[in-house]
């Protein structure tokens, strides 16, 4: 076996009961009632407890919360169109079952730990969560077992709450257990990666560790990139997410600079993009949200203090990023005064909330800071979003939606979130409309961020 290498598993088929898939874990076969459990039901692990469903595998889905198991049974949760009908057919399945008790994880052959990684008010990593569920797997660990973490992190993660834990429960790694880290690289609300065929990269902790959890993987995705390692894995998604946001600061500075000089940023990005090499359109916005840009580049920060390696572009990079949401705010007030008018008690709508179109997600989204921002200065804010009835800002001022922004009468629309459902008919030709989108609207007072 080579290192550093692809594997793309064998063309898979459709069948009724799912796909037929001849790739098996080595322990699978060992008495397990489980072939895999997914610890952590959100975003990436119900996705993926799901595509290992489709895959004709024994799925146990777990999570703490009795709230997110009711809302999964239900059929609540926020999923892609494929996922919902795939979740329809698990409910009904005997080989899908969802459980809040950590016993049952002694039950499945592999079990994958899927759960949220953020950093806290002051930009730290917040391992709680992580902790919990790590703890959680060791604990219940038990012979013949493949236990992945997909959870970004550190450098080192792995090795700390997996590999020296179960060691120090008497376990051998590559012989009785087998430890692996493998990214999660799913996009939410983007239907046209499905996550299934997005390739994979995987680090064990031994030889055979990577071997077993490469089998494992190979259940459902299309193809796996193995590393040497777990810390070359765990550093690929980091770099992955790290490219982005140094590369989305360098967009929002530079659709400034466009706007300074009378040039449609879009028009500049969308020009240069048919440069078929060495260039990657990235797009300007009001920030940065969701679970991965924000907060995944803190934690490969946080390490490099500690062990004192400068990172300036990259540092500076997230200043900026953190800062666009207040610019948003400045771009408002100074839009306001060109019109003659001021911040205070004008009313504002903000259009869009979530942190990325056709997502009912609100984490790290940055129309809560812009929001708050306008508030501060006086102005009087609304919001419409299809997809929240409500929501609670950081300085803890509550917003109920409106239903119809024609009625709200606004001096100024704030194009923040445009989702496919956007009706933006009722925008009057003499109302201001500031398009943080740079491409979301073409209405006579329009001006870009």
């Amino acid at each position: 076996m080579t290192t550093f290498d692809s594997i793309t598993r064998p063309q898979r088929t459709e069948e009724a009961e799912g796909w037929s898939v001849p790739v098996q874990p080595a322990a699978a076969a060992s008495g397990f009632e489980f072939d895999v459990a997914i610890v952590g039901l959100g975003y990436v692990g119900l996705p993926t407890a799901l595509a290992y469903h489709g895959s004709n595998s024994r799925v146990l889905a777990l999570d703490v919360s009795e709230r997110r198991i009711d809302v999964i049974r239900s059929q609540q949760a926020d999923l892609l169109e494929v996922d919902q009908a795939r979740l329809s057919i698990a409910l009904d399945h005997p080989g899908f079952t969802l459980s809040t008790n950590p016993d049952d994880l002694s039950r499945a052959a592999a079990v994958i730990v899927c759960v949220p990684t953020p950093v806290d008010e002051h930009l730290i990593p917040d391992l709680s969560i992580l902790k919990g569920a790590t703890a959680m797997v060791v604990d219940h660990a038990v012979a013949g077992q493949v236990l992945m973490l997909t959870s970004t992190s550190y450098v080192g993660c792995t090795d700390d709450l997996l590999v020296k834990p179960l060691m120090e429960r008497g376990f051998t790694i590559g012989s009785d257990v087998f430890v692996a880290f493998s990214a999660e690289r799913i996009d939410p609300g983007n239907a046209s990666f499905d996550h299934d065929e997005v390739p994979r990269v995987v680090g064990g902790a031994t030889a055979e560790c990577e071997e077993e959890a490469t089998k494992l993987l190979l259940r459902y995705v299309t193809n796996v990139h193995r590393v040497r390692s777990l810390a070359a894995a765990e550093m690929t998604k980091l770099l992955e997410n790290t490219f982005r946001a140094v590369n989305i600061a360098l967009a929002n500075e530079f659709a400034d600079i466009c706007r300074s000089l009378d040039l449609n940023p879009a028009d500049v990005v969308d020009a240069a993009a048919t440069k078929p090499y060495g260039f990657m359109p990235f797009l300007a916005g009001p920030g940065v949200g969701g679970h991965c840009i924000p907060c995944d580049p803190h934690y490969l920060l946080w390490q490099l203090r500690k062990q004192r390696v400068a990172a300036p572009m990259i540092t500076q990079a997230m200043v900026e990023i953190a800062a666009r949401p207040n610019r948003v705010v400045d771009r408002v007030q100074e839009v306001l005064s060109g019109a003659g008018s001021g911040m205070m008690g004008t009313r504002v709508l903000v259009i869009g909330i979530s942190y990325k179109p056709d997502v009912a997600d609100l984490r790290e989204s940055p129309a809560l800071e812009i929001l708050d921002g306008l508030i501060e200065r006086g102005a009087t804010v609304a919001f419409v979003d299809d997809h929240f009835d409500d929501v609670t800002l950081p300085s803890g001022a509550h917003l109920t939606a409106i239903t119809d922004p024609g009625a709200f009468q606004a001096e100024l629309v704030l194009l923040h979130t445009r989702h496919s459902s956007t009706d933006l008919t009722w925008i009057e030709p003499h109302q201001l409309v500031l398009d943080t989108t740079y491409r979301g609207v073409d209405v006579p007072q329009r001006v870009i961020l």
